[in-house]
Formats: structure tokens, sequence, C-alpha cells
């Protein structure tokens, strides 16, 4: 590992930087990787926004700043379905499964009672299942902030908190640079993985009802987040950490977490060596390096003061 205490592209960043985690359920495997590379660089962010799986790694990240990443590796790479996904019976028929894997790993995590009391400021978005709104829950009790935000609609169930019906919060925000943009950073470090953050590949799906729904899906998905990384990067330096993955597990499959950390840890290490900073932007490995994937072959593509 290189001795290098701040990649200078991190540290030319604007304060306050916003380190931004989407959301991804397994995949969020990747957010470890990413969070080694960070965390080697001595890099500890003003503030954490999280969705989903990305609001409680990003909540354990903000309790343990700088050292993180090999706790979650540890929890992650023993993780099996049923321990975040278990049946059980239910006092409600609002979702197929409860919420005990997850209020254990919560509370295995060590993690203080309330937000405020995080070493690092966070936000954990969530969406209000009446309304449709996006809910930045940064204040008050943490385990149902994080319960909520990862509140999987049909999967998990919701969460009532201050009289507002909560789910999770990737269906409003799966990437939330907006909320970052919002709760007032000046530039942003985005952490997103899956499919969905990257490029769109022309695949025709079969001919099934299953395939044709998750490629809608994944169209949907994927265009709100270029959506959102275009309108924040308009204002402010937005970088996105690649991930080097092109073939993602299923959404139930655990077994290939070590795989997803240490590709991602490698190709975000690549990346922030040659990352230079030069006025707001969207700064992100471009769509020929992704697809080529090859060693050595980084190549950082951005639209930096161009109003892109």
């Amino acid at each position: 590992m290189r001795g290098n205490p701040t990649a200078a592209g991190l540290g030319s960043l604007p304060r306050p930087v916003a380190v931004v985690v989407g959301a991804g359920g397994v995949l969020g495997a990747a957010h470890i990787g990413a969070g080694y590379a960070l965390e080697r660089r001595g890099f500890v962010p003003d503030m954490i926004i999280g969705t989903s799986v990305g609001a409680l790694n990003g909540a354990i990240a903000a309790a343990h700043p700088r050292r993180a990443a090999p706790w979650l590796d540890h929890v992650w790479t023993q993780l099996r379905r049923r321990d975040v996904y278990p049946l059980g019976y239910l006092s409600s028929r609002t979702s197929v499964f409860t919420d005990r894997g997850l209020r254990r790993l919560i509370a295995r995590a060590g993690l203080p009672s309330r937000i405020e009391e995080l070493a690092v400021p966070f936000v954990a978005v969530a969406t209000d299942l009446v309304t449709g709104a996006a809910v930045l829950l940064d204040r008050g009790d943490l385990a149902s902030a994080l319960l909520a935000s990862a509140a999987i609609p049909g999967m998990l169930p919701p969460v009532v908190r201050a009289g507002r019906t909560l789910v999770d919060g990737g269906l409003i925000a799966y990437v939330p640079v907006l909320a970052a943009l919002q709760a007032g950073a000046a530039s942003v470090v985005v952490v997103a993985t899956g499919p969905e953050s990257s490029p769109l590949r022309p695949v025709v799906p079969r001919r099934r009802a299953g395939a044709i729904a998750a490629r809608a899906g994944l169209l949907l998905l994927h265009h709100q987040i270029e959506r959102d990384l275009h309108e924040v990067s308009r204002h402010i330096p937005t970088v996105v950490l690649p991930t080097g993955i092109e073939a993602w597990p299923a959404p139930w499959d655990f077994g290939q977490t070590q795989r997803l950390i240490s590709t991602t840890c490698l190709t975000a290490e690549r990346f922030l060596d040659g990352l230079r900073i030069s006025g707001p932007g969207l700064y992100r490995v471009d769509d020929a390096s992704a697809a080529s994937g090859g060693p050595g072959e980084t190549s950082i593509s951005s639209t930096a003061e161009a109003g892109l």
C-alpha cells in the first residue's frame, strides 16, 4: 500500500466535503472497498449522507472515522441472507421479512443512541410513504432512522417516526447527492454500487415478464442517479468513486462479498491517485475505461467548469 496520507485530489476538495453512500442491498459490500481506499489516505469527511444500506454503512463510518472499513469487512464477510432477511412471525402484514436481523446488526455496531452523538455529522435519507418526499434524518434516535432508511417496501416493515410513515430512501434518492447539497456540502465524494450506477449497456432483455421488469427498474434508477449527479455537479465538485465491478451478484448472494470489497478497493485507489480537482463538475472514470477495466488504464473524465 502506498504511503500517501492524503491524495492531492482529495486534499483540494472544498470544505465542507460530504461522503454520499448510496443504496444497493447486498451490493453495499463494495462500500467497504471504497472506505478502505479513503481511510488509507487519511481522509475524513465533514459529513456523511446515506440511503438504505448506505445509511447503515455510513453511520458506522461516522461513528468510527479512520477505522470503520476493517470492522465492516469482518462483519460483511460473515453475513448470510438469514442474518439480514430472516423469515419469522410478523405482527402485521406489512412485509415479507422481519427487521430483527437489521436490529441485531445495528445493536452490534457500537453506535450511539442518537444521531447527533456520532463523531461525524450524519444524515440518513428515507422516503415518506404518504407524500413521496425525501426525509432527511439528522437528529434523534439513530436506530429508527437506519431502519426507516433501509425499509424496502414490502420486504421490510415501514417505520413510523414523528407521525410519518417512512420507507427506503432509495425510492426517491438512490444516491443522495441532492441531500448533501441541501445539507451545505461544498463538494461530495460519491460511493455508489450496482449496475444502476454504471454505464448502461445496450442489452435487449429476454421476452419474459421478470426480465422486462428488471430492465425497466434498472433504467428508472439509472436515470434518477444521472439526473441528480449532473444537477449537483453544476454547483460543486462531485467525485464518483469507481468500483471496477462488471459482474454484480444477485440481490440475495452474500457469497461474493470479498470480491466486491477487494475489487472496489483497488479500483478506487487507482482513481484517487489520479484525481485532480479544478472547480465544480462531475469527476469519474470515463465510460470507455469503465468498460475495459484494464489495470493502469483508468482515465478520469470531468465536466468541470463546463456547466453540464
